[in-house]
């Protein structure tokens, strides 16, 4: 039979083939759409972030806000993932009437449950932590703080304050669940200063214990470094190619 034999209405018997790079070419761009979804499901899905900073004050300027953000600043620049909450994040209708179901509050669980550790702050009012603090930590789930490494820090006036943190905070705390409680970080009035400009000034001491705790999470949980993808390794294998 030759092939140019006609069939049907006429028309001769055509075969077309297609240029022999498109079928691998085709190949090769789902596979970099496909490592692309699963790399974003699974930093959807699986990779949390490593730590959460709750501060406590009322205060847009705070002693105790201070020192968190020192330590928290500490922990970027070493390659950990931080996420912040402020205690005015919260609606103040929230926390006085202890919405459970409201949006603040369910985002609140949602990102206490995907981390590793928590680092809560707050000013010691009449020796004991702040009402608010205790307000936004009733809006979350019973032993939710099991399984996470927690840093309690406190300022106040005087030295006498120190025991918030062992018989105000810590039982607060455990009653959560958690279990692996780093020594408090406190600091006095004095201990943390204020400049003209706004910058914080912290005695020594102060400094040295919260270099403690930050070497302690530090050993607690690794840096999340973002992995390349499938895409990104293909194409540093064509730029070098």
């Amino acid at each position: 039979m030759s092939a140019g034999r006609k069939y049907g209405h006429g028309r001769p018997m055509a075969f077309h083939r297609e240029p022999i790079f498109v079928i691998p070419l085709c190949i090769i761009v789902s596979w970099i759409l496909i490592s692309e979804w699963v790399a974003w499901w699974l930093s959807d899905h699986l990779f949390h972030m490593s730590i959460l900073t709750i501060a406590g004050s009322p205060s847009s300027r705070s002693r105790s806000s201070s020192l968190l953000h020192f330590v928290s600043r500490r922990l970027i620049e070493q390659g950990f993932r931080v996420e912040q909450i402020n205690l005015r994040d919260i609606p103040a209708e929230d926390l006085i009437g202890g919405h459970y179901k409201s949006a603040a509050a369910c985002a609140l669980r949602k990102q206490v449950s995907r981390c590793k550790v928590v680092l809560i702050a707050s000013p010691v009012y009449k020796a004991s932590f702040a009402g608010g603090l205790k307000a936004l930590l009733d809006l979350l789930d019973e032993k939710s703080l099991s399984g996470k490494l927690i840093l309690p820090i406190a300022s106040g006036g005087s030295a006498g304050h120190l025991l918030a943190l062992e018989y105000g905070f810590k039982p607060v705390l455990s009653a959560l669940g958690a279990q692996n409680i780093l020594t408090g970080v406190y600091a006095t009035d004095a201990q943390v200063q204020f400049s003209e400009n706004g910058v914080v000034i912290m005695a020594p001491d102060v400094l040295r214990r919260l270099e403690e705790s930050l070497a302690q999470i530090t050993e607690y949980v690794q840096p999340e470094v973002a992995q390349p993808t499938v895409g990104d390794s293909l194409l540093r294998c064509k730029l070098s190619a």
